[in-house]
């Protein structure tokens, strides 16, 4: 069967699964913005119990990096980033969940071979990456002398 150029064209746009931008946006906006109220909540209530500004920052972090630790190990942090997909990489939860889902995946081969190496096999290239990146603004701020 011989096919011009325009009924080949025709043909893949027909069988292409349809995108789904859209809906897919609109998760991640979703999900995304619902984990960074809650972690502006848990801000307002930290602060409300009294915590300054700097501690209440800190306690947020701990609070959302053990509740995506916990939500991975239970296997709903995975069903949620189906559905969100690019919303749940908030850099806090989204770290927490790339360190603790190869530790889990990988916690037969043992402590050491297992559980500690392969915690980093994700997390690994954002530490190197990050702490290049912070060295390198290091070194602009020397080499102009800006005051932060």
């Amino acid at each position: 069967m011989k096919m011009t150029n325009k009924q080949y064209q025709d043909l893949v746009e027909e069988k292409a699964p349809k995108s789904k931008t859209g809906k897919n946006v609109a998760f991640a906006f979703l999900i995304g913005g619902g984990i960074c109220c809650a972690g502006q909540g848990l801000k307002n209530l930290y602060g409300y119990w009294h915590a300054d500004e700097k501690v209440s920052g800190i306690l947020v972090a701990v609070t959302l990096i053990f509740l995506a630790a916990l939500l991975t190990c239970l296997h709903v942090y995975d069903n949620i980033a189906k559905v969100a997909g690019a919303g749940t990489l908030v850099p806090i939860t989204g770290f927490s969940n790339a360190m603790v889902s190869p530790a889990i995946e990988f916690k037969s081969e043992g402590m050491v071979a297992g559980l500690a190496v392969r915690m980093f096999t994700i997390a690994g290239p954002v530490i190197v990456f990050g702490l290049c990146a912070s060295v390198l603004y290091g070194v602009i701020l020397v080499l102009f002398q800006v005051k932060v």
